[in-house]
């Protein structure tokens, strides 16, 4: 339907017509995003239990949270923090005794946006059996560490984690819901 010309005879706008782009299919796969990641940090009597990275390619020879890993599709966070901890640590810990401390969005600063991350992370006090390393091509060493002697050095976003967690405990406040770390 074509519309009359406005007084004066000048031309009717174009009005715009919207195409789809090539890429929108009517899925998600166009958009942007973010890799969701689960943290577990073991604690008992003022420490954190700790794993040195070997072999991942990522940090290695950093330390980092003894249990930790990619979200899997269709997997919630509470599952695969218990999956985690399982699988890199051979012991059990159950949902309910995941505690959720804190959420990180981080980036690599100039990286990929693949490397922006969404980090669940969680701290436990309550596991059952007995702990070992049971990915030895990926961790070298397992330790605890008193939150005041952390070892160097640590991946550097767990680190502000542990200071956080550390902080909040001295001054009886909790951490941050949300975090961000490279931006």
């Amino acid at each position: 339907m074509s519309m009359p010309p406005p007084p004066g005879g000048a031309p009717s706008p174009v009005e715009p017509v919207e195409t789809p782009s090539p890429w929108d299919d009517g899925s998600a796969d166009h958009r942007f995003r973010v890799v969701p990641a689960v943290y577990v940090y073991l604690r008992r009597e003022g420490q954190v239990l700790l794993q040195l990275r070997a072999g991942t390619g990522f940090r290695d020879g950093h330390w980092a949270a003894a249990a930790a890993g990619h979200v899997e599709p269709g997997e919630s966070v509470e599952r695969a923090a218990v999956r985690e901890v399982a699988e890199e640590l051979g012991v059990h810990v159950e949902a309910d005794d995941l505690v959720p401390v804190t959420t990180m969005h981080r980036g690599e600063p100039g990286g990929p946006a693949l490397e922006q991350r969404v980090d669940f992370v969680f701290t436990a006090t309550r596991w059952r059996g007995d702990l070992e390393v049971r990915e030895p091509a990926k961790a070298a060493d397992l330790r605890w560490f008193a939150f005041v002697a952390l070892p160097d050095p640590v991946v550097p976003h767990e680190l502000a984690l542990l200071r956080a967690m550390h902080d909040a405990g001295r001054h009886g406040t909790r951490v941050p819901p949300i975090m961000t770390f490279g931006f």
